[in-house]
This record gives C-alpha cells, structure tokens and sequence, in this order.
C-alpha cells in the first residue's frame, strides 16, 4: 500500500469516526433530557442546526488535534501499543476540550442538568469517539504490518560492515524476518577492513564514503551500522555524513555496556536488538508549539521594538554611509540556503573575496556598529526570518557554507546540527559568544550539539532568558 493511499485510510476512518461519534452523541443528549420534545426524528435531529455547526467546529479541530500529536506524520513502522497510548491520551485531552468549551448546543445546556450526568454525558463521548478511531486504526495497523512481515511491504536497507559481525548480524535479521531478505540491496565496508565475509551474502556496493550517493542512488530507507570495537570510531563520521536526512533510519549493532547502561528500547520481542538513532528530539505537537512560540514570539517583538528598530535604523543611517540592513547567505535546515538579515555594523564593502570573520579590534566594524554587536542589537531583524520559518528563535546559529566546509574538516559531527533549524540565540551564543576563528567556531559547537541532545522547549526558555539578561546587560563577547 503507497503512503497516499495509507494516508487516505487513516483520514478518511477518522473523519468518519468523529462524525458517527458526533451525531450519535448528540441524538442521546437530545432524546435523553426531553424525549416527548422532539417526537419525530426528522424534524428532531436532521433538521437541528446544532447537529450541523457543532460538526462545522469539531471535526476540523479532531483532524487537527491528532494532527498535531504526529500521527500522521509516520504511517509505517508503528508499533499497536504506542498507537493505543496515543490514540487514548489524544481523545481524551480533545473530549476535555470540546465538552467543556465548544459544545453549541445552548438549549440543552441551559437545562437544569446534575453533575452525575455531566459526568455521564462526558464518559459516553469519550468511549465513543476513542473506540470508533482506535478500531479501524488498529485494524489499519495491523494489515499494514503483516503486509510488512509478508514482505508486500519494504524498506531499502544497506549494511555497514563487511566482516564476520556484519554477516552475523544478517542471518538474525533474515532468520527472524525472511521477507526482509529482498530489501538488503547490499554493503558497504569501512576503511582498513580486509574481512569480506558478508560478500558470499551480498554484493559490495562500494565504501563508507560513498554512502550519500548511494542513499539517493537507491533510495535508501534504513541503514544498518553493523561495526564493532576499534571500527566503531567511524560511527561518528557516518551519522554526521548522512544523519541529516530525516527520512532514513540509522541502526546500530549495541555492545555489551550498551545493555548495561540501558540503551536498548524495543516493544517487538521478535526483532534483533539494534540502537535506533533519531534525530527528532522533539515530539510532532512539541515541533507544532515550539513553531507557534517562534510566530508569537517574534510578533510580539517586532511590535514591542519597533521604537528601537527606528532608532537602530536613525543610528546606522547617521553614522555610516550604505544601506541600512545587511544580508548574506547562511546554511539553514538540511542544508537549505537562506539569506540572513541584519542591521548593518560594518562599512560598506567590507568582505570582498575571501569571507572573513570580525574580532574585537576588527577595523571594518563601525562605531554605532560596536555598540549594537555588544548588545547584540544587530540581530533583532533576524525576527523577520523566524516569521519567514526559515530560523527559530532557539537554535545553532547559521553559518556561511566556506566556513562549514573548513569546520567539518576538524569536526564532522557538524553536520547533525543541520537536523534542526537555526536560531536567533543559542546555547553555544550564550555560553561562548561570537567566533572568531575556525577553532572558536570548533569550541562553541559541543555547546550546540550538547543543546540537540538535550533539545525541549523547557531549554529553549532558558536560553531565551539567559540571552535577554546579556542583551540588557550587554555583555555579550
């Protein structure tokens, strides 16, 4: 089954869940608070204008509910328990919500009604919209994983590893799961591996460094890293290599500290025990809010500072000759290229040719230009392009493409911090400052990639509030 039509079952079941739920409830509330008022069901139900602004209302906001919560986000690969957790957790959170604040019915709550039924009123919606969504979800599911079982449906893998453990970690792979067998295209070995035992199994499609044509070449789903001891130094070099790429699954064989330390979580007892890395750290309806936060946020802002944004603008006019605002091309999520915009602190012209990054004595810097880069007031356009959704307000900050190149050199796990978008502030600008030089660059980036560990909308409020101390006090490096 392709993803559209996968898609269109789970919509389509939900929407008519949520419709059947909405007309059966409220039938109930109706017939239950005055039976003799509507004698005829026609005239009572079907000619109600109730019925029909209350689904105007509550569907749209169903569909946007479980929306939020990302379950639509990944169709396959889901696991029957999670789904039960979250289809429940959802419904109930929704059921809270519409009954409390978006019933229209005015006439039935204008009745005399005890809290006992309120209460019963509440469990009856509840129970009938969760089992009319989880049943045909579940049902769904469950066709569209034995149709992965069955080998109908695949994922294109390669293996990492050539060796005696690469070979291993195929025979339980495919003895658990034959079907499997056809979607291992094939693998690819590491530098310094001499061992091609996994070759009387597969072809060899080429080394570790061609992994990112391969990936595209075909259209590669999962990745197995099966390398173990000395050979797992390259784990870093492969995951920064293609790790950006949100539509692949990494997987790696876990070592023994690896069980001991609890690194492993499965709910499929059936499956060889592999370390999934994810690069979403962040749930769907956190990503929703932190992008909801960043929209709110910064229009607020923009409007709160629109007296220092004419004040900025007098300033850089009055004191220096060229225009008013700087733009230059940054790197942004997956790699995407954008123009950041700022409030211009240099003289006109002052990069041609080879970039060069500003220090604290550079010379290019004007006056009012100091002023603003200690305060970092320089910045403050950039709100612009959190609203664009091009930045966020909390993220690494974006850089120029010649000195992403340079940095990926000494550090190779850069490239993970493209999984995410850049931001305005970061942990690695507050606790480090500016960069001066690649090194610096280097020493700021374990702050950003400490904060993509420990990534969640809690951090992302510190940073802000540690960010806005050192804008007031401007002591920022």
């Amino acid at each position: 089954m392709s993803r559209k039509k996968l898609l269109f079952s789970y919509l389509s079941f939900d929407i008519l869940a949520s419709v059947i739920t909405w007309i059966l409830f409220f039938m109930y509330r109706k017939f239950n608070i005055n039976p003799y008022f509507y004698p005829d069901f026609s005239t009572s139900v079907l000619h109600d204008k109730n019925l029909y602004l209350g689904a105007l209302f509550i569907i749209p906001l169903w569909f946007l509910l479980y929306t939020i919560s990302g379950y639509y986000t990944k169709l396959y690969r889901k696991s029957r328990i999670q789904e039960f957790g979250l289809t429940f957790w959802i419904t109930l959170m929704g059921t809270l919500l519409f009954f409390f604040i978006f019933i229209l019915d005015d006439q039935v709550r204008s009745e005399n009604i005890r809290q006992f039924e309120l209460v019963k009123y509440f469990l009856i919606y509840f129970i009938l919209q969760f089992f009319l969504i989880y049943i045909p979800r579940a049902i769904i599911t469950t066709i569209v994983n034995r149709s992965i079982s069955k080998g109908l449906i695949g994922f294109n893998t390669i293996i990492v590893g050539s060796d005696q453990i690469a070979l291993q970690t195929y025979l339980n792979i495919t003895k658990q799961q034959k079907s499997i067998e056809k979607y291992i295209i094939g693998y690819v070995t590491v530098p310094d591996e001499t061992d091609q035992a996994l070759s009387t199994k597969l072809p060899c499609l080429g080394k570790m460094e061609d992994l990112t044509d391969l990936i595209q070449t075909y259209h590669i789903d999962e990745l197995i890293i099966a390398i173990q001891n000395g050979k797992r130094k390259y784990i870093e070099t492969i995951i920064s290599t293609v790790g950006y790429s949100r539509n692949l699954v990494l997987k790696i064989i876990p070592q023994t500290q690896d069980f001991i330390l609890g690194n492993i979580r499965t709910l499929n007892v059936l499956q060889e025990p592999l370390i999934t890395i994810s690069h979403e750290k962040l749930t769907t309806w956190q990503q929703y809010l932190k992008r909801a936060t960043d929209i709110f946020l910064s229009t607020l802002a923009i409007i709160i500072l629109s007296p220092l944004y004419l004040f900025l603008i007098i300033g850089v006019k009055t004191t220096s000759k060229g225009p008013i605002f700087y733009t230059q091309q940054r790197v942004g999520l997956l790699g995407k290229a954008f123009k950041i915009i700022k409030f211009r602190s240099m003289v006109v012209n002052a990069e041609q040719g080879t970039p060069m990054l500003s220090s604290k004595t550079d010379s290019r810097i004007t006056n009012f230009g100091k002023f603003m880069r200690k305060s970092r007031l320089d910045e403050i356009p950039q709100f612009f392009n959190v609203l664009k959704g091009d930045m966020s307000l909390v993220g690494p900050r974006p850089e120029r493409q010649y000195y992403i190149d340079q940095i990926i050199k000494v550090a190779p796990y850069y490239k993970l911090l493209l999984t995410i978008k850049p931001g305005m502030t970061s942990w690695g600008q507050v606790k480090f400052g500016y960069a001066e030089n690649i090194d610096e660059m280097v020493e700021r980036l374990r702050w950003d990639i400490l904060y993509l560990d420990n990534m969640s909308l809690q951090m992302d409020f510190k940073i802000l509030i540690y960010t806005a101390l050192i804008v007031l006090k401007g002591s920022g490096k």
